[in-house]
């Protein structure tokens, strides 16, 4: 029996190791190929922004659309370069939640609205039809949280700063 609770013990022990730098690096990595993704297509694309700069909220909708392209565009490829080294982690990932929540808003909830709450859980779904399609972009804001609240983890450019800085003083 004790050897049983040894090797309990042993395994929480590997976990908390494990998953000291695991988990969050694994979110990071996950952001950033899906935010580089969304601004590689905005870099080579064409901007439509002026199709549905109407859908913005204020005071995103009164941005002229080619800033607002700009700024979507350079934040998605410098935020997941950002995210993949874990530099600047939580600033990056409260911009990238920002940028998420305002894409969400202008471009997968339905613009007629909902009428009950029928209608708004119809558009949890990952589909071009029906009402909206907000579950991917749900996830994403998910997903930051940890980075905002825990940081990067330890496999990263700003836990190695913090190291270096903590060694300064």
């Amino acid at each position: 029996m004790a050897l049983i609770f040894d090797l309990d013990r042993w395994f929480r022990q590997q976990l908390d190791v494990i998953g000291q730098f695991l988990p969050l690096l694994v979110v990071r990595l996950l952001l950033a190929w899906e935010f580089w993704e969304a601004g590689l297509q905005k870099f080579l694309g064409q901007n439509w922004f002026s199709h549905i700069q109407g859908n913005f909220p204020f005071p995103f909708s009164i941005i002229d659309p080619q800033i607002s392209w700009f700024m979507a565009t350079w934040f998605e490829l410098l935020g997941a370069i950002a995210l993949l080294i874990g530099l600047g982690t939580r600033y990056v990932s409260i911009s990238l939640l920002i940028l998420t929540v305002v894409a969400t808003i202008a471009v997968h909830i339905p613009s007629e609205g909902w009428s009950s709450i029928t209608d708004m859980l119809s558009g949890y779904v990952i589909s071009d039809k029906g009402h909206g399609n907000y579950k991917i972009p749900l996830i994403y804001m998910i997903l930051f949280m940890p980075l905002i609240f825990l940081g990067p983890g330890k496999f990263s450019v700003d836990q190695l700063i913090s190291r270096f800085s903590q060694k300064k003083l």
